[in-house]
């Protein structure tokens, strides 16, 4: 494996800084070690960006070119299936693709994959999207009306959330999914969704700031902007139940914008 094949490796593992190979003497004048720390640094903090063009060879750079080609989602998941440019998918058991409606009003927008959905090969069928199908069931909604998706197609490591890296690499799926679903709205769930899909400077923004107000977002091969509704991640409702009124509300909201929505 060359020097750059390496950097990408480690970009894609989510590393945002390089290290020596000895420990550095900080108190001595030595301008050219620094130097070459710094130069090293560069490469990994220039692709935390969301949405990268070329940062990543054979990363996100192939996933926007596949994406864009996939003209039904049968072609998309299979164009997914057999994509290497991510390295989740060397950790994980499979794809989790999506569950749903292949025609739904509503796509529903997860952050990634966990132990059980990784297992089962669908999002949401753990305790979360046991939570998430009571909230849909209490606005009318249920699984055959929507389309649930994730940012993250495969499961990180340990559960542990996805680095910018992972979700700039997944995204151009992403949105080619919501593109081909063409849903009347969207519904991000979680600080990962929402960063995902929202613009600056909504994207540096925290979720309690984001949740529960509609913003229009601009989704390639759509013509019309979406508009997409941040709200609190299932996940987060069973460790913060004090918060599921202000996920209700925001429920009642939704509810309001399907019933305005004629089919």
């Amino acid at each position: 494996m060359d020097l750059i094949e390496a950097l990408r490796l480690q970009v894609e593992w989510g590393a945002d800084e390089a290290l020596l190979d000895a420990v550095q003497d900080r108190r001595a004048a030595q301008a050219a070690p620094v130097a070459v720390t710094v130069q090293a640094a560069a490469p990994a903090k220039r692709v935390h960006t969301l949405r990268p063009a070329a940062a990543l060879p054979g990363g996100a750079a192939q996933a926007e070119m596949l994406a864009e080609g996939c003209e039904s989602l049968e072609a998309l998941e299979k164009a997914i299936a057999g994509f290497s440019g991510c390295a989740l998918r060397d950790t994980a058991t499979q794809l989790v693709f999506a569950d749903g409606a292949a025609d739904a009003r509503l796509v529903v927008v997860g952050e990634a994959p966990g132990a059980e959905e990784d297992r089962a090969g669908r999002p949401f069928v753990g305790p979360a999207g046991q939570l998430l199908d009571k909230m849909l069931g209490s606005i009318g909604l249920d699984r055959s009306k929507v389309r649930i998706i994730n940012t993250v197609l495969w499961r990180p490591p340990g559960d542990r959330s996805p680095t910018d890296a992972e979700v700039a690499v997944c995204l151009p799926f992403l949105l080619r999914h919501i593109a081909l679903v063409r849903p009347r709205g969207l519904l991000l769930l979680g600080a990962v969704a929402a960063k995902a899909v929202l613009p600056e400077p909504e994207r540096g923004q925290g979720i309690r700031r984001l949740r529960g107000v509609w913003r229009q977002v601009k989704i390639p091969g759509l013509a019309e902007a979406m508009p997409c509704l941040p709200s609190y991640h299932p996940a987060y409702l069973l460790r913060m139940p004090s918060a599921k009124a202000e996920a209700w509300r925001d429920l009642l909201q939704l509810r309001e914008f399907l019933e305005s929505k004629p089919e």
